[in-house]
């Protein structure tokens, strides 16, 4: 079983590593969508570079790789009492491929939806859980950041809730998974803390408010008459 580990894991790591949203925008748009937005290669900034239909292909096939990942996983290590520690550590290692794909100089996405969809093969009602708490919260504040950081902070919980056989190796998994995505969403928890985060369906990122400018209080120099 052991011998099984290294090339499932190298597989899982490039599947995740296909940077789909890259990808699309170069090939659709003639573009590199690391140049506009926020330089992510997720969905949602391949939606404001790219289109939404570009954004909406690379959301499911960035679940899609990370789904199938898992599934390669759990064929070659079925287990009845919930998921194998190889299907565990697949998971893992297709999330990383993706925040750090080795054909972009190991700078990818943020790992939301290729972990929703290690999420659907490994532990389904925690992912169907988590993604109607992010399609609340986006409802809500149209922030999607907001919604993806919470929904990757209630895994570990909804698993301890919804899952009735689990594993610590599968809570430290999907404990390991929520951090590297809300880690990586670090630079909107800043931009939320000072209400500068661009809400999903705004034409640009907010700005910060200028300062009003103060009245000085030297005199105004006079004209002197020779």
């Amino acid at each position: 079983m052991m011998k099984l580990w290294l090339p499932i894991l190298a597989l899982a790591y490039l599947l995740g590593s296909i940077p789909f949203g890259y990808l699309l925008v170069r090939f659709f748009r003639k573009k590199d969508v690391r140049d506009t937005g926020s330089g992510n290669i997720g969905a949602t900034n391949v939606a404001r570079s790219g289109g939404k239909g570009l954004g909406i292909l690379t959301l499911l096939l960035d679940t899609l790789k990370g789904y199938i990942a898992v599934l390669i996983a759990m064929h070659f290590a079925p287990s009845v009492h919930g998921p194998s520690n190889l299907a565990v550590a697949a998971a893992v290692a297709a999330c990383l491929g993706h925040i750090f794909p080795v054909w972009l100089g190991f700078r990818g996405g943020k790992g939301i939806a290729t972990a929703l969809g290690v999420f659907i093969a490994l532990v389904p009602p925690v992912a169907l859980a988590s993604l109607l708490l992010f399609a609340l919260i986006v409802a809500i504040t149209r922030l999607v950041s907001l919604g993806s950081i919470l929904a990757a902070a209630s895994i570990p919980f909804f698993a301890l809730w919804l899952v009735p056989v689990h594993s610590a190796a599968l809570l430290i998994g999907l404990s390991i998974i929520s951090l590297l995505s809300i880690a990586k969403h670090h630079a909107n928890i800043v931009r939320l803390l000072h209400g500068q985060e661009p809400r999903f369906g705004s034409k640009k990122p907010a700005q910060p408010l200028e300062k009003p400018v103060q009245p000085t209080d030297k005199p105004t120099p006079r004209k002197v008459n020779a």
